[in-house]
């Protein structure tokens, strides 16, 4: 087998890190080989810069880049382990060590992977989250933040220097998927910049896509799966086997296209619906079918060509992702396998491209981390089956 440089990733990954990691794909032979084009990428190793101050996050668990392709994240101070914010513990009036604290949870990088912004947690006039989860920065520059905790039945709004704008719900209050003052547990936030619309995944207590005014927060219209109104009544643990489900199990992204359309990732019960703004049920797709537990479908976002050709989707149980074809859902290469080394995940969990079509990808769980993809153009990759096949 031959080493190749640089590490491509889509075909091929390389990742360096002491190390070379060769991708390979088992038993292709038996499935017959087949190229097709797809965006090339090849991982960064050096991006970002590490952050100042002796500073550690935890569970990254948003992802957004903004108009001036800064990269914004949102993790979970709470999640850092004692051995990593030894300056942050102290026996009696010393600190335990000088390494590491706690960065605070909302970081921007800019392109060049400086830390160049920082703030958020609790304050004045607003309940930041139990559990911090989604981070979406809107055409406007304002910064929109959810969380999945328990109490978590609230959506916040800040500029970008951390001034609070709005909060839309009450903490630790809620009627289920057809309230329309609170929410539950939700998930992500996107935004229609052409309609003034956010779009919000609430979904991990609610089954439910929910969509409200960008200015003021007011409430527009929700809808469950298949476009139906969402019902709440207790649900049987995913089965492959089994018939599909009439509802949404853990609504975790909430992604609108330029032309219309609204991809709605479904993510235990492993499939994608498609919708219109409205609401209404356009087709779905399932990936990966015999993904448990926490399902295959964890975040998606575009491709950045006009026409938006190709949906980049995470699967943070198979720890990689998946390049698909936005038209037919169909999946044309994988990338990533699960480690902590460049072009590896630990539970790859959000994603976004910036202008120059480069992927950026969060973890969660102990990956408590960002990684930044290099588009490379176009180029023939190796066809698999429905996600069956991923570099390794």
């Amino acid at each position: 087998m031959k080493f190749r440089t640089p590490a491509y990733v889509g075909l091929t990954l390389f990742a360096l890190a002491g190390a070379l990691y060769v991708a390979r794909t088992p038993s292709l032979a038996a499935q017959g080989k087949s190229t097709v084009q797809a965006p090339i990428f090849e991982v960064d190793p050096y991006w970002p810069k590490p952050l100042p101050n002796h500073w550690v996050q935890g569970s990254t668990i948003g992802l957004s880049v903004d108009a001036q392709d800064h990269v914004w994240v949102i993790h979970r101070p709470q999640t850092v382990e004692d051995n990593f914010k030894a300056a942050d513990l102290k026996v009696g009036d010393l600190p335990i060590g000088v390494c590491c604290s706690v960065a605070p949870p909302v970081l921007e990088f800019d392109p060049a992977g400086n830390l160049v912004g920082h703030w958020g947690g609790p304050g004045e006039g607003y309940e930041w989250p139990e559990s911090n989860h989604g981070i979406t920065v809107d055409s406007k520059g304002n910064v929109w933040i959810g969380g999945n905790g328990n109490t978590d039945t609230q959506i916040l709004k800040f500029d970008k220097k951390g001034k609070f704008l709005l909060q839309l719900g009450h903490q630790g209050k809620h009627n289920g998927s057809n309230d329309l003052e609170n929410f539950w547990r939700p998930a992500k936030i996107y935004e229609d910049p052409a309609a003034g619309e956010m779009f919000i995944a609430d979904g991990y207590g609610n089954r439910r896509v929910i969509v409200v005014d960008r200015e003021t927060g007011k409430y527009k219209r929700h809808w469950g799966a298949f476009g139906a109104k969402p019902d709440d009544g207790k649900l049987p643990n995913y089965t492959p086997s089994a018939p599909e489900s009439k509802q949404f199990n853990t609504v975790h992204c909430a992604d609108v296209s330029k032309d219309g359309f609204v991809y709605v990732c479904d993510r235990v019960n492993d499939r994608v619906q498609v919708f219109r703004k409205d609401g209404t049920y356009v087709k779905e797709q399932v990936f990966d079918k015999n993904t448990l537990r926490s399902g295959s479908v964890w975040d998606m976002t575009f491709s950045r060509d006009p026409q938006q050709n190709f949906i980049y989707m995470a699967n943070g149980v198979d720890e990689k992702i998946c390049i698909v074809k936005r038209e037919s859902l169909e999946v044309l290469t994988c990338f990533g396998d699960g480690g902590r080394q460049p072009g590896q995940f630990f539970g790859v969990h959000n994603l976004d491209t910036d202008s120059k079509g480069n992927l950026y990808a969060t973890e969660t769980y102990t990956g408590a981390r960002i990684q930044r993809f290099l588009y490379k153009g176009m180029g023939p990759v190796t066809k698999v089956s429905q996600g069956v096949l991923w570099n390794k």
